[in-house]
């Protein structure tokens, strides 16, 4: 469970940092971000990839905790 948490938070916190150097870079990193090809979020890719960061570090935390427990 330990192993399977860390790489969801992985995919989370790169998906996060891509969508945020997508925008800030004016669109180089295009390649493997999702949050820029989902079409409800236009406009507001920036606060979705701010939500993927921070929910990357949480279920990190939760991994940890996961592994320290049991």
């Amino acid at each position: 469970m330990k192993n399977f948490l860390g790489f969801v938070s992985f995919v989370l916190l790169a998906q996060g940092a891509g969508g945020i150097l997508h925008e800030v870079t004016g669109g180089r990193f295009n390649l493997w971000t999702v949050v820029q090809r989902v079409g409800f979020l236009d406009g507001y890719e920036v606060y979705a990839c701010v939500l993927l960061l921070v929910l990357g570090v949480a279920v990190g935390a939760a991994s940890d905790a996961v592994g320290r427990r049991g």
